[in-house]
Order: structure tokens, then sequence, then C-alpha cells
């Protein structure tokens, strides 16, 4: 494995830490909060570094299945990290999301968890 690759791997780990915290932190309290801000933030630029860099390290195309369900996840993620930050600069303090967004995350999220299941699995499989 390429070192970009293992660099990618290292780094969506590190993505999936963060959207835990974020996302888990949302759905318990119902709001988002600057907290919940970071570590989303911080999961969005990590998954932007970490496609990247698979994308470079790879010696496929940037187009398979797992890339589509993938760049999905992130368009996913980026949304949402989009919407809760409009929530939170309305107010620009603790704000409760509303059903709709709050769904909207648990859905983002699971989504983007399956895609990085996918890819721990070809990756596992030596696809």
């Amino acid at each position: 494995m390429s070192p970009v690759l293992i660099a990618g791997v290292i780094i969506v780990n590190l993505a999936l830490i963060a959207y835990s915290v974020a996302i888990l932190t949302e759905q318990r309290k119902k709001t988002v909060n600057g907290f919940v801000l970071t570590f989303l933030t911080a999961g969005v630029i990590l998954d932007i570094t970490a496609t990247v860099c698979m994308i470079i390290g790879s010696s496929n195309s940037f187009i398979t299945f797992h890339g589509i369900i993938g760049y999905l996840a992130l368009a996913a993620m980026l949304i949402d990290a989009v919407l809760l930050w409009k929530l939170w600069l309305i107010k620009k303090e603790a704000s409760p999301v509303s059903k709709k967004l709050h769904l909207y995350s648990r859905y983002a999220y699971a989504w983007w968890v399956i895609a990085y299941i996918t890819g721990a699995l070809i990756v596992a499989l030596g696809s």
C-alpha cells in the first residue's frame, strides 16, 4: 500500500471519530452548538483530505462503486454541516435542531458509515 493511501486510511479514521462525536452529540442533545460544529467541520475537512489521498494513491479509476458511495456520503455530510452552521449562525448560540434536520443528520451519518464500512471491506478483502 502506498504511503499516500496509508495516510488516507489514517485520516478517514480520524474523520470517523470527528463525525461520530459531532453527530452523536447532536442526536443526543437535539441542539447545534460550537462543540458539534467544531467536530463536524473537522470531520468534513478530514474526509475531504482522506478522499484526495485515496484518489491520488489508488491505482484504480476515481469512479468506482465505492467511490460513488463515498462521494455521495461526503456530499451528504457537507450539506449537513452547511445546514447546521446556517442554523447556528442565525442565533450564534446553542439552538434546537428541527426534526427534519435532526433526521437528515442521522441518515447522512448512517450513509457515511456505510461508505466507510464498504471501504474497509474492500481493503480487508484485498480488492
